[in-house]
């Protein structure tokens, strides 16, 4: 729990992970990619404060007393929800699986919540997989990786046929939360794959799911605002946004809040840490401490308290059915979403 200027805030770490990018779970003959991969997390790690930064072999393979002390410990998390990230062609056991994820649960009970994925490519084994996960794990959410490889293929979109069997799945099953990576290409994937152009398909297609864009599709981010703003079950997930600009590009940053606070709104957007590659401890202290550099953003919403802790807790909270102590809960006035039938186009846009 935090508390700043006498609020206090309940913190819902919305997108990490706990991975083993080692050399020894290093796919043979695919070395160049598995190392690739994580040398490239790695360099996006520099972006945040100096004394923040690990060693590669320290990032490569962090211990579960490491996760403890950086997220919980030092980070004042109080609830966390693990994405969970296959990319089984490069690791062999899998960067950052749901098994390895799940393994973690009992250390922190109460506290940490796993995710599962799917990929449409795998038909009919993936559609058994996500029955499995979810009977072992009570899933809430996905996290999808539209660009991941696999085998010959080098990526999939959200409005291939065979999503449907996956997304009804996830209805039956009573999986709402999707969060997909569409944001800053990590080496050796393919940029295209992480474009937002299909999420509005999906969003329009399954209204009962909320479909949480991590990393709000960076660099693309006026596509992503004015096609989330027309969506009301797309949400901006803040990863990399935070720890990748809020330190190293700070006017930049405070334009991309801008137009997410302008355009989404503080009722959609959930902060995620992306841990391992930036800890969460001072990108919590950040958003505390954060407004506008100068009056050249006086367009946009002001960064107010109740946007605090709407984005750092409280919209995660309500997605994911976490109860929230009183004491951190805001009026019901203020802490209820508009309702998607009271949106308006911008007078004089029609």
């Amino acid at each position: 729990m935090y508390e700043h200027d006498g609020e206090k805030y309940f913190i819902v770490d919305s997108h990490l992970h706990f991975w083993d990018a080692s050399p020894e779970n290093w796919v043979k003959g695919q070395e160049q990619y598995a190392k690739g991969w994580i040398e490239c997390f790695h360099a996006y790690q520099g972006l945040g404060p100096p004394e923040t930064h690990w060693t590669i072999e320290h990032f490569m393979k962090y211990s579960v007393d490491d996760f403890e002390k950086d997220v919980f410990t030092e980070g004042r998390v109080d609830q966390a929800i693990f994405q969970s990230t296959y990319l089984k062609q490069w690791y062999s056991e899998g960067f950052n699986d749901i098994e390895h994820n799940g393994a973690l649960l009992e250390r922190f009970p109460g506290k940490l919540r796993v995710n599962g994925r799917w990929d449409p490519r795998e038909g009919e084994d993936g559609l058994r997989q996500l029955r499995e996960d979810h009977e072992r794990y009570g899933l809430k959410g996905v996290k999808l990786y539209t660009a991941e490889w696999l085998g010959s293929s080098r990526g999939w979109t959200l409005k291939d046929p065979d999503t449907v069997p996956f997304f009804e799945l996830c209805m039956e099953l009573g999986i709402k939360n999707i969060h997909i990576h569409k944001g800053p290409t990590i080496w050796p994937l393919d940029k295209d794959g992480f474009d937002v152009a299909d999420v509005d398909h999906a969003a329009t297609t399954y209204p009962e799911l909320n479909f949480i864009v991590e990393h709000v599709g960076l660099p693309r981010i006026e596509d992503f605002c004015f096609m989330a703003t027309q969506e009301p079950n797309v949400y901006a997930g803040l990863s990399v946004v935070v720890g990748g600009l809020m330190h190293a590009r700070p006017r930049f940053f405070a334009k991309v809040m801008g137009e997410l606070l302008f355009w989404v709104g503080e009722d959609k957007m959930l902060f995620g840490s992306d841990y391992g590659i930036w800890e969460p401890k001072w990108q919590i202290e950040g958003l505390l401490n954060w407004d506008y550099p100068d009056d050249t953003f006086s367009d946009y919403p002001r960064w107010t308290t109740e946007a605090k802790k709407k984005v750092l807790g409280l919209n995660a909270a309500r997605l994911y059915g976490i109860d929230v102590p009183p004491e951190f809960r805001l009026p019901d006035a203020v802490s209820a979403p508009g309702d998607p039938n009271d949106a308006q186009l911008v007078e004089g846009a029609a």
